[in-house]
């Protein structure tokens, strides 16, 4: 749904309750808008920006794509209705809770995935690799597709149905991490060809073998870390921070990946604003940054044959 030019003036509260005279669908948008915009709330968790923020918890309350149909937009809400989403307004602003923590809900590749706070939103820019195949890095659908670092399982979960042939394993660290991921294969009824397993990078994979690997570690760095806004203070801290310069994990995946690629195989990971330090440690290694509709997304490709060429740098 496309933001609204101007919004009627309506009756808004920034204190301990949020109040409104807002009767419509559309009355209820603008005065979330509104309440965000002036409000310091961070977006970054799916949204990035207070239109759609407001949308997103609205149309959970009303059961309805995230996409909002403009038809709907003069519905009149019930009071119910009305009650539920200012509450969930007034503790997005208040608590800074994320909106899909809130709702239990988010969205990845057009799909639907439970989250809580037992794992991170779902938000990388994998999610546009993944639409369209992984092409032209993956000459062939790959029969066995791994996701490092999975949380809630969007980005492996995603694959299968990328790849509708695929064997695809999910895996983590954190076995509350892995209930949530239990959680959406179930939810997908996709149990039959993706399984999850907890595991530090490979110690419970011994000689597994992948054609693809697909990994959102944690990489925010120690001074990033200490001052993100207070909606990351929700997530787990295990799935964000990774040392002084954010690659204590991502070193350790660089050395051991290729044991676990076959010939063909690729790597795919994403570093975030770590690229910087993983360019400066590792000048020879020709990382391929790749390319997303919306900017820079700090996600590398390497081959098996480039993992093994410069596996003592690292």
């Amino acid at each position: 749904m496309s933001e609204n030019e101007a919004a009627p003036e309506s009756e808004i509260d920034l204190g301990s309750t949020v109040k409104s005279t807002a009767n419509t669908v559309a009355e209820m948008l603008d005065q979330g808008q509104a309440l965000f915009e002036q409000s310091d709330v961070y977006f970054g968790h799916g949204t990035d920006n207070a239109w759609d923020e407001a949308v997103y918890l609205l149309s959970f309350v009303l059961d309805l794509a995230p996409d909002v149909d403009r038809a709907v937009l003069e519905k009149v809400l019930t009071p119910q209705q009305q009650a539920a989403i200012l509450a969930l307004y007034q503790r997005r602003i208040q608590e800074r809770i994320p909106a899909a923590y809130l709702t239990g809900r988010a969205w990845f590749c057009g799909l639907p995935f439970a989250v809580d706070e037992r794992v991170i939103i779902p938000r990388s820019p994998i999610a546009e690799m993944i639409m369209t195949g992984f092409e032209p890095w993956c000459a062939s659908e790959p029969s066995r597709v791994l996701d490092l670092c999975t949380g809630s399982g969007c980005i492996g979960i995603a694959c299968a149905y990328a790849f509708e042939s695929a064997e695809i394993v999910l895996s983590d660290i954190s076995p509350e991490a892995l209930q949530v991921t239990d959680a959406n294969i179930a939810q997908h009824k996709l149990g039959y060809r993706v399984s999850a397993v907890e595991s530090d990078l490979f110690e419970m994979m011994p000689g597994e073998m992948f054609q693809l690997i697909v990994s959102n570690p944690p990489y925010v760095d120690a001074e990033d870390f200490a001052s993100m806004p207070d909606e990351y203070s929700h997530e787990p801290e295990i799935a964000l921070a990774s040392g002084n310069d954010g690659l204590d994990f991502t070193r350790r995946l660089l050395r051991e990946a290729a044991d676990h690629l076959t010939e063909e195989g690729v790597l795919v990971v994403e570093v975030g604003n770590s690229w910087v330090a993983l360019e400066r440690d590792f000048p020879s290694v020709p990382f391929l940054w790749l390319e997303f509709s919306e900017g820079d997304g700090g996600v590398f490709l390497l081959t098996r044959e480039q993992l093994l060429e410069h596996r003592e740098s690292f």
